[in-house]
Parts: C-alpha cells; sequence; structure tokens
C-alpha cells in the first residue's frame, strides 16, 4: 500500500496535519496506537481547568469576608461531587473530539504502532505502509524521576488526578512548573494538604528575578512552596509515602501524604519510532533536528509536529505545528515556511503567569529597556481583592520596540493577549500607549509599565 502522507498519531498536532494534507488533495492516513483523543482534552488543559474552576468557587467563598460578605455556617467541599463533575465534563470535552475523528472516512484510519523502516516506509504492527511523505506527532508523556520509583498505586501524575474518584487528604507535588503549580493550588483550595516541591529555583516558566519573588512570595501564601528542596527520602509506609527534606525555612522535615503528584515534566513519543536508525542528527531526547518554520527534519520527506518536536507544549503551537507540517508534507519537495505566532504562554493559577516572546530569559542577552508595575496599589485590583502581582515590560531601547513581557498577577491571560498581538504586530511602546486604556480596569497596571518602559527609553536616548 502506498500513500501521499502518513501521519502518526491522533491528537492536536495529527489531527490538523492530517486535515491540512488532505485539504491539499493529498492521499492521507493517519496512525494511532493508543486511545484517541488529545492530550489537552483528556489530561491537560481542559480537565485542569475544571478543577481550578471549582477550587475558585471555594476560594470565592473564603475571600467573601473581605468585602463584609458572610456565610453562616463552614464552607463544605463534596470532592466525590467535585471529581464527578470534572470527569463528567472531561468526558464531554473528549467526546467532542472523538466524534471529529470517527468522521475521517475508516480507511484512512490506521490502528497501530507505527515505526520507521525507512524515512519513507512505516512498519505498522506488521504491516507495511509505503509514504511520500510522514508526519510525526506522536506526542509526549510523563516522566518520573528515580526517586519516586516504587510508590505503586500511591504515585500518580496529572493523567491520573483527573480519575479520581474523591479528593485526597494529602498531597505531595514535586515539580513547581505549569502542571504543579495550578493543580497543588487547586487541590489546596479545595481543602487538601498541599507541598510543592522543587528543585533548581525554577517557579512555572518564569524566568525573571523580580516576577519570581513577587510569584513565590504569593503562591507560599497558600501552601508550602520550596522551589529549591532537599529531599533525602521517599517511601512507601503503608498506604502513605513518607518524605524526608529540608523546608523553606532550612529546617529538616519529615512528612506523609496520601499521594505523590509527579509534575516532573514531560519527554516526547519519540523513542519508539526507529529513529535511531536512520542516521539523523537527533537531540539528548531523541527529537531528530528539524527547522521550526517548517517542521522539516533535515532534508528528508520527515515532518514533526506537536509535543513529540519538544518545543512549545501547547495546543495553539501544536495546532499551528501540525498545519505547517501537513501542508508541507502534501506539497513534498516544495516546503514552505509556515506561520508562526508570537510566543504566548499562560499558567491559569491565581494570581495568573503571562510568558511573552519567550520572556526575559529568551532575550536577555540583548540590551534591554525594562518597565515595571506592581498591582497590588492598582486600583481595579484593589477593588476586587485581586491585588497581587507584577508586570515586567522588555523593549529594545534603540528603537522602541516592545520585545516581551512577565508577568504574575490578575487578568495576566487577557493581558498576556494584548502584549502577543502588540508583539506579532511589531508594535513600539510608543504605539502602544497610543491604544486606548478605559477606566477603571486591571488593564491600566499594563500603562503604569509600559509607561515606566517608555521613561527607561528615553532616559537611554538622552543619555
Amino acid at each position: 500500500m502506498a500513500i501521499d502522507v502518513a501521519v502518526i498519531g491522533a491528537g492536536t498536532a495529527g489531527l490538523a496535519a492530517y486535515r491540512t494534507a488532505r485539504a491539499a488533495g493529498a492521499n492521507a492516513v493517519i496512525i494511532e496506537g493508543g486511545a484517541y483523543g488529545t492530550t489537552c482534552a483528556r489530561v491537560g488543559c481542559m480537565p485542569s481547568k475544571l478543577l481550578i474552576a471549582a477550587a475558585e468557587a471555594a476560594h470565592a467563598v473564603h475571600r467573601a469576608p473581605g468585602f463584609g460578605v458572610h456565610v453562616d455556617g463552614s464552607l463544605r467541599v463534596d470532592g466525590r461531587e467535585v471529581m464527578a463533575r470534572v470527569r463528567r465534563e472531561r468526558d464531554r470535552f473528549v467526546g467532542f473530539v472523538l466524534e471529529g475523528v470517527e468522521n475521517i472516512p475508516a480507511g484512512d484510519r490506521i490502528r497501530g504502532m507505527a515505526k520507521f523502516v525507512d524515512a519513507r516506509t512505516l512498519d505498522i504492527d506488521g504491516r507495511t505502509l509505503a509514504a511520500r511523505s510522514i508526519v510525526i506527532a506522536t506526542g509526549s508523556r510523563p516522566t518520573i524521576p528515580p526517586i519516586l520509583q516504587g510508590l505503586g498505586d500511591r504515585l500518580v501524575v496529572n493523567d491520573d488526578v483527573f480519575d479520581w474518584q474523591d479528593l485526597p487528604r494529602s498531597v505531595a507535588v514535586f515539580g513547581p512548573g505549569v502542571i504543579g503549580l495550578e493543580i497543588g493550588q487547586a487541590l489546596a483550595r479545595l481543602g487538601v494538604r498541599v507541598v510543592v516541591l522543587g528543585r533548581g529555583g525554577r517557579l512555572g516558566p518564569i524566568t525573571d528575578p523580580e516576577v519570581h519573588r513577587a510569584a513565590a512570595k504569593y503562591f507560599a501564601q497558600e501552601f508550602t512552596l520550596d522551589v529549591d528542596a532537599h529531599v533525602t527520602r521517599v517511601e512507601r509506609v503503608g498506604d502513605e509515602v513518607e518524605i524526608d527534606y529540608r523546608g523553606p525555612d532550612g529546617a529538616s522535615r519529615t512528612e506523609r501524604f496520601e499521594y505523590v503528584l509527579a509534575a516532573t515534566g514531560r519527554v516526547p513519543n519519540v523513542d519508539n519510532l526507529g529513529l535511531e536508525s536512520m542516521g539523523l542528527e537527533r537531540d539528548r531526547r531523541g527529537v531528530p533536528a528539524y527547522d521550526k518554520s517548517t517542521m522539516q527534519v533535515g532534508a528528508t520527506s520527515i515532518f514533526i509536529a506537536g509535543d513529540a518536536s519538544d518545543d512549545m507544549p501547547l495546543l495553539h503551537e501544536a495546532a499551528d505545528e501540525g498545519r505547517i507540517a501537513g501542508a508541507n508534507a502534501a506539497a513534498f519537495p516544495n516546503v514552505r515556511a509556515g506561520l508562526r505566532r508570537a510566543l504566548l504562554g499562560i499558567v491559569f493559577t491565581d494570581p495568573q503567569i503571562a510568558i511573552v516572546g519567550g520572556g526575559y530569559a529568551a532575550i536577555k542577552a540583548h540590551a534591554l529597556a525594562v518597565g515595571d508595575a506592581s498591582f497590588e496599589d492598582q486600583g481595579r485590583s484593589r477593588v476586587m481583592l485581586r491585588n497581587r502581582g507584577h508586570l515586567r515590560v522588555y523593549a529594545n531601547p534603540e528603537n522602541g520596540r516592545f520585545l516581551g513581557a512577565e508577568m504574575v498577577g490578575p487578568d495576566a491571560e487577557h493581558i498576556g493577549h494584548l502584549l502577543s498581538w502588540a508583539l506579532q504586530a511589531r508594535m513600539t511602546v510608543s504605539q502602544m500607549l497610543d491604544m486606548p486604556f478605559y477606566h477603571p480596569v486591571v488593564e491600566e497596571g499594563l500603562r503604569t509599565a509600559l509607561r515606566d518602559l517608555d521613561a527607561r527609553i528615553r532616559e537611554r536616548k538622552a543619555a
């Protein structure tokens, strides 16, 4: 059997690649060896937001007395009801994805595990498939550090959390990244005793030291957080896990938890594809070298997209990469650069985190002008009792062009969008300040930061 385009993986990137290739007139198939449905719908962005929404409802009750609004009696969180809604709505979102898959012609869907024979041939559970172009869209999976292995069913990853029937009493979260922060804070607000432990000092995607300090302060007000914990022992004791570590205050602690959540990153699913025998340049995780503008692997007819590319594990990035890979796979060898959008990352904690343009780490090597704004005294934020936040915006001091931002604060998901649009439009700071800012809104804090940045640019030019 020979076809034009074979897509390995039926997640967000794979489905986008298949549909784009088909729209271009190519004879395409999509191959899946696991469960249909995207990481986002099954175990990622959607179920986590369902858990966060429940946590926000509980937190609103706790915050109400600050407005003079008091709830008679004590708050009761029914863990079974919380998790039942998470699973019910999660399954609904997955159902939409499955409907889309079922609309793909049966002849274009192949079940099985694919492995490369050569750059244009796949072995699928003993069957041979020849394709003019192949797209790798195999996604990723959680990685478990050695210190956490051997805990049996007391160890969970985010994939497992959303199948819980009830909320646990206590959870130790290893990894204060996006997943660890979102789930850890949500569980804490729902009454679970939570400790979040990290190594190396990283906190979510934040790289700006000022934003990092602010975020660490805010999150530590709700749950125990140590971004550079020194864990010496993790051991299962009966139906609990006992952990020895040195806490944020420097004191040694021994604590027991009902579960350990490993939120220690994900690894791309490229290790069982047979790429090692093809002479391709690959990185330490086995991901083949590729062009980010075309998603082409070297000069071959192989393309890669989504989490398998080990770049930006975000749904909108996976969809864009899938479309680029699918279009170029169909047109091969006439490969063209596709649209890559300004980088935008959002963490749905409270306060939220937003990273625009890759943030401070991506541009700190360049000459920068930096503007600051605190949201602790920002008008609308104080009105809503959400006045926790710090925003840093960056620009080229020579021409005033906006380069990116990092933020922890209220409505960061919306401010991040505004800033990413400005970045993609290649706006200058003065042009951004010419845009309308209503009163009273949280976005006035953005104007404060931009005014500060504009002043820094003017000072540099006057020096």
